[in-house]
């Protein structure tokens, strides 16, 4: 026991505290903007057209209090693990190890899905002026994987760097698109009636959860804890500015589907794998135009949640690892780039063989199903961490958690109920066998994680005067952006309703 809890506050398996705010804000948007607003969240534009706003703003107020409580969690336990080490802390270690593979399997899924994605809209930036590229999706998908994996090997410095600059170039391409799509924007097609409970209030939660999985993976910066400077005031805020600018990201994007696309049209969003490609054909809009969506989505947003995805989940295996659940050469750190390499290849293999199956599809649903899980796994975490280790520094405590806890976690579970029978006899497999892995390996467990953590906690280091007051300075301005950016968004679809 002695032995485990100095290895683990010891130089050899510290992870190098690199990214501020900023890159905590971009990694985690960076990790959430990718298949499901060009894939899901447009699929449910075909269905609800431009009552969309309905289902987005629902599915944000479901995300921001869950968001508050991973803000209080990884402020008091800013250590590689996120949801798996909170629900180690506040539940048990069976509970932490289900939370934290149900996590690892859920972004490594992702980041295969977003293999795909990108490999679809690379391909349409050729084909929007004729070109048609000889090489398969599998193939194309796959080397994207290996890049990635080579590239997190190398230093989380570099994936920041990329974060920043992946996003950097969306929003880029995206302001010249947006520039160039208003002549195309029909503002009739946002006063149509509604039809979003045509299938009743089932179908309407439905779309909720549909649409939710724009914003599945609202606390990814959690997982990176220990490589985040000043972790008890960066998450924080981090995880308030987050939610917010993955909402009007969706808004956004949603709101030129509507423009574009006549309402008799918009079935066709509905079932199509790739439904921002198919809004722009359908509306005669090729070339040039099609091109730089197809640009944007590919490497600002595509590529941006695959770094993200391929980033994240090898700390949450390098901390189950450290605590001994899982073999020790998973906490093996580069001796050069101070990442943890192995867990990073590992996982990179598994996102090659998910990749290799063809089938977006499965993978989709698979990461859906165990979204949720570890979610009402953290919800239930935050409510049992203040049971269990009031003792731990709290500089941010999410408000009512009497109230909140229980209703954001029954509102997850109704979701989980309105997934497909696959994704769930695939989500409840992959839960059986990592229970069964985790008994397996029991023996070789029982770290004492609340000793480990209070070693830990004690070397957290405070910014200096000037760091903190240029902290303050730029989280003033990305809130005030955040800010306007939020009434900008809903403003658009209300705007028509008085032009009409």
């Amino acid at each position: 026991m002695e032995n485990k809890e100095n290895s683990r506050s010891g130089d050899s398996l510290q992870l190098r505290r690199s990214f501020g705010m900023k890159e905590s804000v971009t990694i985690t948007v960076g990790q959430v903007i990718g298949v499901g607003l060009f894939v899901t969240g447009a699929n449910v534009v075909g269905l609800m057209g431009n009552h969309i706003i309905l289902a987005t703003l629902a599915a944000l107020l479901i995300t921001v209090y869950p968001s508050l409580l991973y803000a209080e969690m990884g402020a008091a336990v800013p250590y590689s693990g996120g949801t798996y080490l909170y629900a180690l802390l506040g539940l048990s270690k069976p509970m932490g190890f289900l939370a934290g593979w149900n996590y690892i399997i859920a972004i490594i899924s992702v980041a295969s899905s977003e293999a795909f994605a990108f490999t679809f809209y690379f391909k349409t930036m050729f084909s929007a002026f004729g070109i048609e590229l000889p090489v398969s999706d599998v193939i194309l998908a796959c080397l994207c994987i290996l890049v990635f994996t080579v590239m997190n090997v190398r230093g989380v410095e570099m994936t920041g760097r990329m974060s920043n600059a992946f996003m950097f170039f969306f929003w880029g391409v995206a302001i010249v698109w947006f520039i160039m799509m208003i002549p195309n924007i029909s503002l009739p097609h946002f006063v149509q009636k509604p039809s979003f409970m045509t299938g009743g209030p089932q179908s309407f939660i439905q779309n909720i959860a549909m649409v939710w999985w724009c914003f599945a993976g609202f606390e990814a910066c959690c997982s990176m804890s220990e490589e985040i400077k000043y972790p008890h005031i960066n998450i924080p805020r981090a995880m308030m500015l987050s939610p917010f600018i993955i909402l009007s990201v969706n808004l956004f994007f949603q709101w030129y589907l509507v423009g574009i696309v006549p309402p008799e049209n918009l079935d066709k969003l509905a079932v199509a794998t790739a439904p921002y490609a198919e809004a722009m054909m359908t509306a005669g809009i090729l070339g040039i135009p099609l091109a730089l969506l197809a640009a944007g989505i590919a490497f600002g947003g595509g590529l941006s949640t695959m770094n993200s995805c391929i980033t994240t989940p090898p700390r949450t295996l390098f901390a189950m690892a450290r605590d001994g659940m899982l073999p020790q050469v998973f906490t093996k750190i580069h001796p050069k780039y101070k990442t943890p390499y192995i867990s990073i290849l590992f996982l990179g293999v598994i996102a090659l063989l998910l990749t290799m199956t063809n089938s977006v599809q499965y993978v989709a649903s698979l990461s859906l199903f165990a979204d949720l899980f570890f979610y009402v796994i953290g919800i239930i975490s935050a409510a049992g961490m203040r049971k269990k280790h009031p003792e731990l520094p709290r500089p941010y405590k999410a408000p009512a958690a009497g109230i909140g806890v229980p209703v954001s976690a029954v509102i997850y579970i109704i979701m989980m109920t309105q997934l497909g029978f696959s994704a769930i006899i695939s989500g409840v497999a992959w839960a059986v066998f990592g229970m069964i892995l985790y008994f397996g390996y029991q023996k070789y467990t029982g770290v004492a994680a609340s000793e480990e953590l209070k070693l830990l906690v004690d070397t957290l280091e405070e910014p200096t005067a000037e760091e903190k007051r240029n902290m303050d300075r730029e989280y003033k301005l990305w809130r005030n952006i955040v800010i306007l950016a939020v009434i900008f968004s809903i403003a658009l679809y209300i705007f028509p309703y008085f032009t009409s």
